[in-house]
């Protein structure tokens, strides 16, 4: 199947997922990145501007991926809230005594926040939370669990990161974002690449069945298996039997 053609088939997903849930509208978390943009624009397609509300959340975030959020939201036509949430993300690490908290810790809090408050919107919305996680981000794990691994559909899972890329542009997306840096925006410096120690293109080749070499292929079976966690529901013991 063609690209263009899954794509319109998640747009028909969207919309008969909504009118079945009996929600009214989508909620989703905006970062000015490939992944949310790409989630935003078959959103937007799929079930219209005053269906779909969008949030680019601010925690001591890199001032451009607000300003790339601003750009996206205007190319789109969309409804954008920008929210600054860094003094409440200060506030709860004074009170957890956190401020010495290891730096993967306080990323992995400021990721859980924002998706309360995305969870908080969509209840006021009577909406449902859209996620981007794309298909190699799933496999390896690079999410975090209840933050952005947290959401109640799942757009582009199926996608890998050239495809996402590749849809951006066929959803008229400019072409900078599409090969905007991939960063979660945690940290200064921070890129999922380096995070993840694997290549998006490396990541690509090896879901798609290509060679690549043994060192970087165990790395990914690596990820993999130690993220198995949080692909999992969440593990019960056997039934009480009465």
């Amino acid at each position: 199947m063609e690209l263009k053609e899954y794509l319109l088939e998640i747009e028909e997903f969207l919309k008969k997922y909504l009118e079945d849930s009996h929600c009214k509208s989508y909620v989703l978390g905006l970062s000015g990145g490939v992944d949310s943009s790409l989630v935003a624009a078959i959103a937007r397609k799929a079930v219209g501007k005053d269906k779909l509300f969008c949030y680019a959340l601010d925690i001591d975030s890199n001032p451009e991926d607000v300003e790339d959020a601003k750009k996206v939201a205007k190319e789109l036509d969309l409804n954008l809230e920008i929210i600054n949430l860094s003094k409440t993300y200060h506030s709860y690490l004074e009170e957890l005594n956190g401020e010495n908290f290891i730096r993967l810790t306080r990323s992995n809090l400021k990721v859980r926040m924002r998706m309360v408050a995305l969870f908080a919107f969509a209840q006021e919305h009577s909406g449902l939370v859209l996620g981007t996680d794309n298909m190699d981000e799933r496999y390896v794990g690079y999410f975090t669990k209840y933050g952005d691994g947290a959401a109640d559909v799942l757009p582009i899972v199926y996608l890998t990161k050239n495809e996402v890329r590749e849809a951006a542009k066929l959803y008229g997306l400019s072409s900078l974002l599409a090969n905007r840096t991939p960063s979660a925006g945690l940290f200064e410096g921070q890129t999922d690449e380096n995070e993840m120690g694997v290549k998006y293109e490396d990541l690509d080749n090896y879901l798609l069945g290509g060679k690549i070499e043994k060192s970087v292929e165990d790395r990914i079976e690596y990820l993999h298996k130690i993220s198995e966690h949080k692909r999992r529901e969440i593990p019960t013991p056997k039934e009480y039997e009465r």
